[in-house]
């Protein structure tokens, strides 16, 4: 299993005022998955993904990630887990405008402490792997919208990472270049990739295997037809 979390709690302020985001939430992510998360603004799930990102922590509950316990990690090692273990894919691409595309790709191999010899050669494959091969050098400015999301999705994968998480990929992008982030993370996916996406958009949910709904900081199965 990548993914246990067993009756999370999150509470923001919860010694002065207390804003309880999510509640009792628990959720397996087996090896190989493609889920996506729904939900509506303010029902809690970019909450869950950086708790499930290990940007931040639960009130209550346990974690478990590839069976070891998040909670009893150090902040320094919660930091070279997250550099080895999980892909990050924003919505607003999040790629240094000075730096090229395979200087973007680089930089998780060099927090990982890949030998510089062999960051370019690692990087470059990925950006080949989306399609990009003939654009490694080309500056953020000089991408379309679709093609910085491909820098974005090779930098999140060119770790391996055991899990990828993608918040509203698309969210930024025109109705054609959804179609081909989207096949991409599909391609991905048949290649043995676990993925975890959150989304509004009932569409691009559809391209998952299973999908969960989040209102008001719980889990369920459905949406009721009022919500």
């Amino acid at each position: 299993m990548i993914v246990e979390l067993s009756h999370i709690d999150k509470t923001y302020n919860p010694k002065t005022f207390p804003v309880p985001v999510l509640k009792d939430v628990s959720l397996s992510v087996p090896e190989n998955e493609y889920l996506a998360i729904m939900g509506p603004s303010g029902s809690g799930k970019s909450t869950l993904m950086n708790i499930i990102g290990c940007l931040d922590k639960p009130t209550g509950g346990s974690y478990l990630f590839q069976g070891e316990d998040i909670g009893k990690m150090s902040e320094n090692r919660l930091s070279e887990f997250r550099a080895h273990k999980i892909g990050f894919v924003f919505q607003t691409f999040e790629l240094l405008k000075e730096e090229t595309a395979i200087q973007n790709v680089m930089l998780p191999l060099s927090f990982a402490g890949v030998r510089y010899s062999e960051r370019r050669e690692i990087a470059a494959r990925a950006l080949e792997k989306v399609g990009l091969g003939d654009r490694m050098n080309f500056l953020p400015s000089q991408l379309s919208g679709g093609q910085k999301q491909r820098v974005a999705i090779a930098r999140a994968i060119v770790n391996n990472p055991a899990l990828l998480l993608a918040d509203e990929p698309t969210g930024a992008l025109d109705q054609k270049s959804d179609a081909q982030i989207m096949e991409l993370f599909n391609q991905l996916h048949e290649e043995g990739a676990t993925i975890v996406m959150i989304t509004h958009d009932a569409k691009i949910a559809a391209h998952a295997k299973k999908t969960i709904y989040i209102v008001d900081g719980e889990i369920r199965d459905h949406l009721e037809e009022n919500e």
